[in-house]
């Protein structure tokens, strides 16, 4: 058997677990330790959350437009390294001027991390016709979520937040080396094009902006979440375990979700399915405001977990199978767009958790602009209706019908 799209995949996986799982959404369970030993407000802490995600905005435009394509492998590992600087230094200020700027550059870090390897790997699928694996890929956000939630209680007792981060770095450190050996760029083989791309239906080009406008509350919404859950647990009386199982409950959701999320567009359509995920996730972001006990915040994880990253797999696919020949175009707006919804959500809900001295305005808002977000994709479900085709033309050229 070949090892190859294995090793490929699992380096891909690495990659994410690195610079998303732990780079990125680790300072989510990180996030109430330190303000336990260090006392800072909401607001601050929403602020250091939207620094992050302010260079990932930034990055994941850059990614979009500089021409990379012959230098992925070296960029890949420059970014990486730089991911992991950042996590181990965040252990060594206490100042929130740096661990504003040590943020930005970790999420600077993220977006090109995640441009570039699922570039390699989703490059090296399709020429040996395997792209149907690229939900196992994805799923190393979920892994990563899993594992810093496994090991920051360890880190935390004996060697506090500053450890905790150093340790994470340390790890990171030791995986980096199998994306070393295991990810690299190679000349594409031509492979067969997916002969069942064309006989999936979306919408016509022209609904873009209604994708593009749910996406970026998709973004604003599920951020706030995605920032405070473990803080909100933390805060909750009732919640009597540690407040990081949450966390892990989130990310275990999320290690099989964008491959569930995928198996089930393709059966009742990505529209339908992307609708159903956002309900989901809307109802995921509201109940700790209405069940606020152990089992409710629990629920309310393991919810968020299973939806935040299969709609980011939904949204982004059924972009680039409007018009493939734009494929890149159309994937860099809806990052761009959701980078932006996520800058604003974290300082304006750190902001409304300050004044009020509680999350539960924030999370009324977020849930709200996420289920707003999947009304309007609501006129997008009968262009699917519209579209079906006989099982003859699968695998033919799919005519145009007047759509531009």
């Amino acid at each position: 058997m070949n090892k190859q799209p294995f090793l490929i995949v699992a380096g891909g996986i690495i990659s994410l677990i690195i610079a998303m799982g732990i780079g990125r959404f680790a300072y989510t369970p990180i996030l109430p330790i330190m303000q336990h030993d260090l006392t800072f407000s909401d607001t601050a802490a929403g602020y250091i959350a939207s620094s992050n995600y302010a260079g990932y905005l930034l990055g994941a435009v850059l990614a979009g437009v500089l021409p990379i394509k012959r230098h992925r492998t070296f960029l890949l590992r420059f970014h990486l390294i730089l991911s992991i600087l950042t996590t181990l230094f965040m252990g060594f200020t206490s100042s929130l001027i740096f661990w504003n700027i040590l943020r930005f550059l970790s999420g600077f870090a993220s977006a090109f991390v995640l441009v570039l390897a699922s570039g390699i790997v989703l490059d090296k699928l399709a020429s040996l016709n395997k792209t149907h694996w690229s939900g196992v890929f994805y799923g190393g956000v979920g892994f990563g979520i899993f594992l810093s939630s496994v090991l920051i209680p360890r880190l935390n007792e004996p060697f506090h937040w500053e450890g905790t981060w150093i340790g994470l770095a340390a790890v990171s450190g030791f995986m980096a080396f199998f994306v070393w050996i295991w990810l690299k760029d190679t000349p594409q083989t031509a492979g067969k094009k997916e002969l069942n791309e064309a006989a999936i239906q979306t919408p016509p080009v022209k609904w873009l902006p209604w994708l593009t406008v749910a996406y970026g509350l998709e973004g604003l919404g599920y951020i706030v979440t995605g920032t405070f859950i473990v803080s909100i647990a933390e805060n909750s009386p009732s919640f009597h375990s540690d407040a990081t199982l949450v966390w892990l409950v989130a990310g275990l959701a999320a290690i099989p979700s964008c491959i569930l999320w995928s198996v089930l567009a393709n059966k009742w359509g990505y529209v339908k399915s992307l609708i159903l995920a956002m309900i989901l996730q809307a109802i995921a972001i509201v109940i700790p405001v209405v069940w606020a006990t152990q089992t409710g915040i629990l629920i309310s994880g393991l919810l968020f977990g299973a939806t935040f990253m299969g709609i980011t797999t939904l949204a982004t696919t059924l972009g680039r199978q409007m018009n493939p020949a734009k494929s890149s175009r159309i994937i860099g707006s809806l990052t761009a767009v959701y980078a932006v919804g996520q800058l604003i959500g974290p300082s304006l809900a750190g902001f409304m958790s300050s004044a009020t001295q509680s999350f539960n305005a924030a999370l009324i808002g977020a849930a709200g602009v996420v289920l707003l977000g999947a009304c309007l994709l609501v006129n997008g479900v009968p262009y699917e209706k519209k579209a079906t085709k006989p099982p003859s033309q699968v695998g033919l050229p799919v005519k145009n019908n007047g759509w531009k």
